[in-house]
């Protein structure tokens, strides 16, 4: 794997991140994600090792990384310690089968990462509520496969927007397209 791929993959790994954390403070999840946020700080740590062995270009790719991962880091840590101290949002102390309110629909012209987080996350909650597992789920297959997905429905139906939904049937997660 070459740097500029693991660069990609930890910037996949944050955005995962980022997404098991809301998943777990709008309780989504029985307890924060601690395999990614280890995946995470191990590969920074190893970066930040190799810093003489990146190019100015990667350096700062890493660099930006790096910031990002510990805006996001100090403010999941605050919020943490609010869950501890009983200084929870209302949304965290609710039951989890209130997590998922589907059936979830976002139609859209051209995917953005914003859309492809929203449908991931939708996803992995619905995942969550039904007692599926969600670790197999990797961000960068995802968006891959909901954009060739996209794709296909364009060619097929001939229009300019898909339909994308995630809903819950006979305790099961759906997760379909179609036109818009």
């Amino acid at each position: 794997m070459t740097i500029d791929e693991a660069l990609s993959k930890l910037d996949e790994n944050i955005r995962r991140l980022k997404i098991e954390y809301e998943t777990y403070f709008n309780g989504g999840s029985p307890r924060p994600p601690r395999d990614t946020v280890f995946r995470v700080e191990t590969a920074i740590k190893k970066y930040s090792g190799e810093m003489g062995e990146l190019n100015f270009a990667q350096r700062f790719r890493f660099n930006q990384l790096a910031q990002k991962y510990a805006v996001y880091n100090d403010l999941w840590r605050r919020r943490l310690k609010d869950i501890e101290e009983g200084r929870a949002p209302i949304a965290r102390r609710r039951e989890a089968s209130v997590a998922f309110e589907g059936p979830f629909r976002v139609v859209c012209a051209d995917l953005t990462p914003e859309v492809v987080d929203q449908l991931l996350g939708a996803l992995v909650r619905a995942k969550h509520q039904v007692g599926d597992p969600v670790e197999n789920l990797d961000p960068a297959r995802f968006a891959q496969f909901v954009r060739q997905k996209a794709e296909q429905v364009k060619q097929k139906l001939g229009c300019a927007q898909v339909q994308f939904s995630v809903s819950i049937e006979d305790g099961k997660v759906r997760f379909t397209a179609g036109k818009a």
